[in-house]
C-alpha cells in the first residue's frame, strides 16, 4: 500500500458514509412510497416500464433488461410475472430467434408508466434536486462517477 492512506476509514470518513447509506436508504423508502400512493407501481415496476419504454420497439430479451435493472434473472423473472398478470409486460416468443423470448412493454403497461412518470418526477425534484443547491447537485455527479469508476460499474445513459 503506498503513500499515507490508511487501510481504514477515520472516524469522519465513517461518518460520512453512514449518512451516505441512511440517506440514500430513506430517499429509497420515501420515493418508493409516494410512487406506490400516486400510481400503485412499485419500484421494481417502474424501473422494467422505464426500461421498456426506452427500448427500441418497446421490447427487451430477458437478460438484457436484468442486465439494464442490475437484477437476477431469478428476481426478474418473478417481476415479470407479477407484472404480466397486471398485463403491464407480457413475453412473446423472439421474432429473430425461435429459441428465446422478449418482454413487451403492453399498451396498459405504457398508460401507467405515463401516468406514474410526471408525479415520481416531482418527488425526486422534491425529495432531491429542491434540497440542494447547483453547485452541490454537479458535486454529488461527481462523487457518483468516482464511485461507479471505483467499482468499475458503468451506465449506458
Amino acid at each position: 500500500m503506498g503513500g499515507s492512506r490508511r487501510a481504514y476509514p477515520t472516524t469522519e470518513e465513517l461518518r460520512i458514509w453512514r449518512d451516505f447509506i441512511e440517506t440514500a436508504q430513506a430517499l429509497r423508502t420515501e420515493l418508493a412510497a409516494r410512487l406506490q400512493k400516486d400510481s400503485a407501481l412499485s419500484p421494481g415496476d417502474y424501473g422494467t416500464l422505464l426500461a421498456l419504454s426506452e427500448a427500441d420497439g418497446r421490447r427487451l430479451r430477458p437478460s438484457a433488461l436484468a442486465r439494464t435493472l442490475g437484477w437476477e434473472r431469478s428476481r426478474l423473472s418473478h417481476q415479470l410475472g407479477r407484472m404480466e398478470r397486471r398485463g403491464l409486460v407480457r413475453r412473446e416468443e423472439c421474432a429473430t430467434d425461435s429459441r428465446g423470448a422478449e418482454v413487451v412493454l403492453t399498451d396498459e403497461g405504457a398508460r401507467a408508466f405515463r401516468a406514474a412518470a410526471l408525479p415520481h418526477l416531482i418527488a425526486i425534484r422534491e425529495l432531491f434536486v429542491a434540497p440542494l443547491t447547483p453547485e452541490q447537485i454537479t458535486a454529488v455527479g461527481d462523487a457518483l462517477a468516482a464511485l461507479r469508476e471505483g467499482t468499475g460499474t458503468r451506465w449506458d445513459r
